[in-house]
């Protein structure tokens, strides 16, 4: 038998070719349907033509621009562009096109019904064999949603802003009227030293110290320590500190002009307390309550009779002996309502003193919240006896920001010292 013929070399060539050149078509019809389907918008153009004018602009463009393929046929894309488009990002487009270069660009463009849209334009040139540019491929993405959301957190944030900066300088105004009513100028007392320090942790303090001549004979000094931090602390401090004030009236809390007295009348310390608790009931104060030590220091006698309202005790350094800590039980004001306080009395002679603190200064923390102590309080004030009072008043607080290091203090620091003279 003769074998069968194989086909002619020809014959085979054709085929491969054949299939060469439908595997292309395919893959142009691909490529093609790829374009034509893509969400963003595409558009080719030409440089070799008069302004670079689109050939090519697939569904994605038209359904983000409104305009049909056979609206901007042969025109350059710059028909995107309106009254509100940044002429500095144009310029960048045109640079970058009319050299050639890849660019991407944030664009505020218009669509066929007026209505306006961000655009991030990205043009890549093409080139032929020889490097030079034929085309020019736009790819358009809308962007709006990112956009308006950027601006809406810039509005947010400027907001945000211009109400930290009020809200900074009312702190600050707030701080300085809180400052104008601690003792600018300590009285010039015959037979008696003043010294005291106060730092607050915040803008704003909780507590509040003052000296104040009652009449020629009497003084009255307190420390107050609010509960909590901020504004609300703050202004229940100087509501408190307003109340107390050398002010004569009937109705003034320290002293009072009664009916039928030609004099008036300094107010004992434990009626002070028990009208300022009557006062300011917690539940009507935001849930903030106070502590307080107030006395009052008879010049002629140096007797010193204070009460305290739940706070910590008097430190009574005499001339001669060892410190010791003066109790003096009271219940902290606002707690509960028609409550009676007791007073205790202080004997000083010349040379002794006695000291008045918030509670920031034993209850201060270092950085392994161990607690400054009552002791070291106690050790620092008797190691500084012979210092003058305004030295020793220094030295606590500055041993008390020594232990606390470099974030300070975590509670308003207050201390009133003093010392009894030999009168003139």
């Amino acid at each position: 038998m003769n074998a069968p013929e194989e086909p002619s070399r020809d014959a085979s060539e054709q085929r491969s070719m054949l299939l060469d050149d439908q595997s292309i078509a395919f893959q142009l019809e691909l490529k093609d349907r790829a374009l034509g389907s893509s969400a963003e918008g595409i558009t080719i153009s030409d440089p070799s033509q008069p302004d670079n004018p689109i050939i090519y602009a697939n569904e994605g463009f038209e359904r983000l621009t409104g305009y049909s393929r056979a609206d901007v046929m042969g025109k350059n894309c710059r028909f995107l562009q309106g009254r509100d488009t940044e002429s500095s990002t144009v310029d960048t487009l045109r640079e970058a096109i009319r050299n050639d270069r890849p660019v991407v660009v944030d664009l505020l463009n218009y669509r066929k019904d007026g209505s306006k849209f961000w655009n991030r334009l990205s043009v890549t040139p093409i080139s032929d064999a020889s490097g030079k540019t034929t085309h020019f491929i736009g790819v358009q993405s809308d962007i709006t949603a990112r956009k308006d959301a950027e601006e809406a957190s810039r509005k947010a944030n400027e907001r945000l802003r211009i109400v930290s900066q009020r809200m900074k300088l009312d702190l600050e105004a707030a701080a300085r009227v809180q400052q104008s009513l601690l003792p600018s100028e300590l009285p010039q007392l015959d037979g008696l030293k003043i010294a005291w320090a106060f730092r607050p942790c915040d803008e704003l303090a909780g507590d509040f110290l003052n000296v104040i001549p009652l009449d020629e004979r009497h003084v009255a000094l307190y420390v107050v320590d609010v509960s909590g931090h901020g504004v609300a602390a703050s202004l229940l401090s100087v509501t408190i500190g307003r109340l107390l004030t050398s002010r004569v009236s009937t109705s003034s809390l320290l002293v009072r002009q009664h009916k039928n007295e030609a004099t008036p009348r300094v107010t004992a310390p434990k009626d002070v307390a028990k009208e300022l608790n009557r006062r300011f009931p917690m539940e009507e104060q935001n849930g903030l309550s106070f502590t307080m030590l107030y006395g009052v220091i008879d010049l002629k006698t140096l007797e010193f009779r204070f009460v305290s309202a739940g706070h910590d005790p008097v430190v009574q350094l005499p001339k001669d002996s060892a410190p010791q800590m003066v109790e003096c039980d009271g219940m902290t004001i606002g707690w509960a309502q028609d409550i009676d306080f007791e007073e205790e009395v202080i004997q000083l002679e010349p040379g002794d003193r006695i000291y008045l603190y918030s509670d920031g200064i034993p209850e201060a923390m270092n950085g392994q919240n161990d607690q400054f102590t009552r002791e070291s309080m106690l050790d620092v004030i008797t190691a500084n006896r012979s210092n003058s009072l305004q030295d020793s008043v220094s030295t606590l607080l500055a041993s008390v920001e020594n232990w606390c290091g470099k974030r300070g203090p975590i509670d308003d620091v207050s201390i009133l010292a003093i010392e009894a003279t030999e009168p003139n």
